[in-house]
């Protein structure tokens, strides 16, 4: 199998390592997520001109019609710099959603301004009592005439403080953890009752708990009662994005510690030299190499629609979760007392991989998901 880029992606790989080096030195971050909403809106907007905010879309919406490789390329560079802007959030989660299921007016209007740098937006779907079950919805949502009506609480949404309009998860029918009855809603982040409670995650990124009393949806996304499988490949797609974007956080980890490691002295010379120490570095980039050979699999098989690809994906959400706090543990270690501490990049790095295990579910969930597809007992999974 050919696991070269293609010509293109090998440009918008080199265009934003450059904007990365340019632009994503360690100070520089601290002082773009210090920004109001944690990222810095000049940036964004030379993503718009740079076309990456277009590569997911198709192309009658304006969009490059990219697919998982095109996105896991991104994602990966975005990942060796710690990148703050919510592309995630908003080209990966509201974006995706808006385009799988809302009106063509609705695209019309909405995918060209996200395109252009012009509309943030969020997917609201977990609760309080959700933990990583995306079923376990409380939120309701009623029909009063031709309009629904929103009420309940959503936590954890991402760029929740900067979306101008949102997609919120709740539920039309049935009981609370039930599949069906689950419905998509089209919401403006001005509208009369939403209040957001807005703070910032571990890795300095912005979130936000929304309110929502009596507030009026401007449309549905998708049908009535079938939120849950409109948002399911949407979800997947972006459980992939967030592995590339770990990956890229793990091999930017790795450099940095060879280089601590071959610089760092000693007794008089580099601890780089220490056999131990170098055990331990191979141990790092072997991990860093496992979750990148199943990458390439489980990008392979969405790529293919293949049978297999829910399974790759979940092993790998797995392995990236497990990889990651492997690496991360060595990499303050190998960094000493002053990898615990906010003067050097280790420990955002180590946050970042942190966020990322848990963004819908953690390696323990994913685990749970995988036995149970492949029906055999988690037990037996772990071993």
């Amino acid at each position: 199998m050919n696991f070269n880029l293609s010509e293109e992606q090998v440009l918008i790989r080199d265009s934003i390592a450059r904007f990365v080096a340019e632009n994503y030195a360690f100070d520089q971050r601290n002082v773009v997520v210090e920004m109001k909403h944690g990222f810095n809106a000049e940036h964004w907007q030379q993503f718009a001109e740079l076309g990456w905010l277009s590569i997911p879309f198709a192309e009658e919406h304006g969009g490059f019609g990219g697919g998982p490789v095109d996105t896991m390329v991104i994602m990966q560079e975005f990942g060796r710099g710690l990148v703050a802007e919510p592309y995630l959030a908003t080209v990966m989660l509201f974006g995706a959603l808006l385009q799988a299921g809302g009106s063509e007016q609705l695209k019309g209007d909405y995918i060209p301004q996200i395109i252009d740098g012009q509309l943030q937006g969020a997917f609201a779907y977990l609760e309080r009592q959700s933990r990583y079950e995306m079923t376990d919805v409380v939120t309701r949502a009623d029909k009063d005439g031709e309009q629904w009506i929103l009420n309940g609480e959503k936590t954890v949404v991402l760029n929740g403080g900067a979306a101008e309009k949102l997609i919120v998860l709740a539920r039309s029918a049935g009981q609370q953890s039930d599949e069906d009855g689950l419905s998509l809603f089209l919401v403006d982040g001005s509208s009369s009752g939403l209040q957001r409670t807005v703070y910032r995650m571990t890795d300095g990124q912005e979130a936000a708990t929304l309110s929502f009393k009596d507030v009026r949806a401007e449309a549905v996304i998708g049908t009535v009662g079938d939120g849950f499988g409109l948002m399911s490949p949407i979800v997947d797609a972006a459980r992939l994005a967030i592995c590339a974007n770990a990956l890229g956080v793990m091999e930017a980890l790795n450099e940095k510690t060879l280089e601590y490691c071959k610089t760092r002295e000693q007794f008089g010379v580099a601890i780089g030299s220490f056999q131990a120490l170098q055990h331990r570095m191979v141990d790092m980039f072997g991990a860093c190499e496992n979750v990148k050979s199943l990458m390439l699999r489980a990008v392979c098989a969405a790529q293919d629609d293949d049978a297999d690809a829910r399974r790759s994906l979940l092993a790998l959400k797995v392995m990236t979760g497990r990889a990651g706090r492997m690496i991360g543990g060595e990499a303050i270690q190998l960094h000493g007392g002053m990898g615990m501490t906010d003067e050097l990049s280790i420990g955002f790095f180590v946050k970042r991989l942190m966020i990322i295990n848990s963004l819908f579910g953690d390696a323990d969930y994913h685990q749970q998901l995988f036995a149970a597809l492949v029906n055999i007992p988690a037990s037996s999974a772990a071993a």
